[in-house]
């Protein structure tokens, strides 16, 4: 190691991060180096991806406040991703930060011995804003890391063995998790993936019930059905009436435990505080992240109802998971900080108020372009349609072009997400469909005169 070249760069960066504004010659040098790191320490697959939506390879993401984001150079944007829904509360959410910044000015992260409190109010907080007796929780740091602890606490309760999932769900990219997806780009170059998993039609709960029937018949095990209420990934799927219900009866009658993921659809993004909860459901596990942080700090988890919280858990706590930094102190602070803003404000409450004005608005649009084939949703997880995946890839990069970032849905590419902050305003909301209005015009009269546009690499 050139201990003299580390401080150096060490250095240089660091002051980067310390300044308020960067001169132009700062931001030429910030805007070359993402260039070069990406290329040579990163992934140049990452510029080639990110090329699809903007045109600028490199383009650099600098601060954020509430509905935007910024540039560099001062230029901004106006949120319609969301961080594929981490900032539910908003950027930078002025109660959320004060938390943290609290916290870390008292503690940053706990010793892994001692009680450290705010773990417990973290806890019973999230217990009283679940339907039903769920109660245990048991906090993680990824989407993909809950989702294997839900996997992990349905097995050791159970002492079963095979697991339900849907065609098409997305449950994240670690091997258990993976092995939940169900989309073959995914899994292929990691198979053979996790066994004991069968995959059924989503939104067919008679194919869910001939499942688990057909194990139980053939000497297998159930442990559990895993299921997003609405399938985001997917494409914004939403199920049939009732769907969701029949699920929870046929786990009842088998002895299945239903694990529940709401990392994209929970802490109000979809008009009620967990998106089970509009269907009258309560989940054996439910499985949260994204929001949960307030759109701050990464923490996920789980929380379970009391008697899959069994004997060998008490006996060995540590048996379920130890994660180093699943629930550390800074973590629960914005965990606690986002539950007190989002029940205080009735966020849920805004977003289904303002989600079904955007809906309403974005069908209008439908009418009006045939490009646009369909649109779908429930409060500020909304999805639209395209006939093929370069007309949406060209949506998005018009959109950017006008200012607002959106993205794609990762198992269907034909379909864009709207997915912005819920604090979004009435009258950002009219911008956003003023400025997807003269996108569809422009895009329509692209494919019109056949220039299509350059698409994005598999993904």
């Amino acid at each position: 190691m050139d201990t003299k070249a580390v401080v150096t760069e060490a250095s240089r960066v660091y002051d980067y991060i310390m300044k308020e504004n960067l001169d132009d010659a700062e931001k030429e040098r910030v805007l070359k180096d993402s260039i070069e790191n990406y290329n040579s320490y990163v992934n140049p697959g990452w510029l080639i991806y990110r090329k699809s939506v903007s045109t600028n390879a490199a383009f650099i993401e600098w601060r954020d406040s509430q509905e935007t984001f910024e540039d560099l150079n001062g230029n901004q944007f106006i949120d319609c991703l969301g961080g594929f829904g981490i900032y539910t509360a908003g950027h930078r959410n002025p109660v959320v930060v004060e938390a943290v910044r609290a916290q870390l000015n008292r503690q940053a992260l706990h010793s892994q011995e001692l009680v450290d409190p705010l773990r417990g109010y973290l806890a019973k907080l999230l217990s009283m804003t679940t339907p039903g007796d769920l109660q245990y929780a048991f906090f993680t740091n990824g989407g993909a890391e809950a989702i294997e602890m839900a996997l992990k606490l349905a097995r050791l309760a159970s002492g079963k063995h095979y697991f339900i999932s849907m065609v098409n769900g997305f449950h994240g990219k670690s091997m258990g998790a993976l092995s939940m997806t169900g989309k073959g780009v995914y899994r292929e170059p990691y198979l053979p993936a996790l066994h004991g998993v069968q995959h059924v039609e989503y939104g067919n709960a008679d194919a869910a019930e001939a499942a688990i029937r057909n194990l139980i018949a053939t000497g297998n095990t159930v442990a559990g059905l895993i299921v997003e209420p609405i399938q985001g990934e997917a494409g914004i799927i939403i199920p049939p009436e009732g769907y969701l219900r029949r699920l929870r009866e046929i786990c009842d009658q088998y002895g299945v435990y239903l694990i529940m993921d709401e990392i994209q659809t929970g802490m109000g993004r979809t008009g009620t505080m967990w998106a089970c909860e509009d269907a009258g459901v309560v989940p054996d596990i439910l499985v949260y992240g994204k929001a949960f942080g307030g759109g701050v700090m990464p923490i996920t988890g789980i929380i379970a109802r009391p008697h899959l919280w069994v004997e060998q858990i008490h006996d060995n706590p540590w048996i379920l998971g130890s994660a180093t930094f699943g629930g550390n102190p800074l973590a629960c602070a914005a965990a606690i900080a986002a539950i007190k803003f989002t029940v205080e404000t009735d966020l849920p409450g805004r977003i289904k108020r303002n989600g079904d004005y955007l809906l309403g608005k974005l069908r209008e649009l439908q009418k009006k372009h045939d490009i646009l084939v369909d649109v779908r949703g429930k409060g500020f997880l909304i999805g639209l349609e395209y006939p093929t995946k370069e007309v949406g890839w060209a949506v998005s990069k018009g959109l950017f072009k006008r200012g607002v970032m959106t993205g794609g849905t990762l198992n269907n590419a034909k379909v864009n997400r709207i997915e912005p902050p819920g604090i979004l305003s009435m009258e950002t909301i009219n911008e956003i469909v003023r400025r997807l209005d003269d996108t569809l015009s422009d895009v329509a009269e692209q494919f019109s005169a056949g220039a299509l546009p350059a698409t994005a690499s598999a993904h």
